[in-house]
């Protein structure tokens, strides 16, 4: 079994925000597999499909995104999921809008939700698909940066990346991180791979 995470903030007005992109991989990724994610548990809302024989958990945790590590451990130990199943969705400054980067561990790099979840899974050693925003520009505060949203020109390339994250997830149930890596790094959605 997996959980999978998309991290972003609740309430209507942190939609289409830069750091809300988690959440949009996860509604993608739902559509595809003809499930909803209204179920409310975990400090979240979840839903349960399959991939490629697997039971999978989507999760979109509603603690706010600096305590995402609250609902992704309560998830985990009701269903007892081990940290290498657990794969993190998230938006990503140090890439460029709509590139994807998967990673099998890592620091948090500054990202307070993965922060969060590495306090409270106390492993580094966990699955992400970072998803890339942009960096901020000079002199605009990170957090005001990455709650905006994006230009209507970025839009179109984060649909695309949207949906290649979902499909970098369902290829890392199915095929592995190292044949997901090799298709999704670096990677510009788009782009002819």
């Amino acid at each position: 079994m997996y959980l999978i995470v998309g991290l972003g903030n609740p309430d209507r007005q942190y939609e289409g925000t830069r750091h809300n992109v988690g959440f949009e991989v996860i509604d993608r990724l739902a559509d595809r597999l003809f499930v909803s994610v209204e179920e409310k548990k975990f400090r979240g809302y979840y839903g349960k499909g399959i991939i490629g024989g697997q039971k999978v958990i989507l999760l979109k945790p509603q603690t706010y995104m600096n305590l995402s590590g609250e609902s992704v451990r309560a998830a985990a130990d009701f269903y007892k999921i081990q940290p290498e199943h657990i794969i993190v969705v998230y938006d990503d400054v140090s890439l460029d809008v709509g590139q994807l980067r998967i990673r099998t561990k890592g620091s948090a790099g500054g990202h307070n939700g993965i922060k969060n979840i590495i306090a409270h899974l106390g492993t580094q050693e966990f699955p992400r698909v970072k998803v890339g925003v942009g960096a901020k520009p000079p002199r605009m505060d990170l957090a005001d940066y990455v709650l905006s949203r994006f230009s209507k020109e970025d839009q179109a390339k984060m649909e695309d990346a949207f949906k290649e994250a979902a499909e970098a997830v369902e290829t890392l149930i199915t095929e592995g991180a190292d044949r997901a890596m090799n298709r999704f790094n670096g990677h510009k959605a788009g782009e002819e791979k």
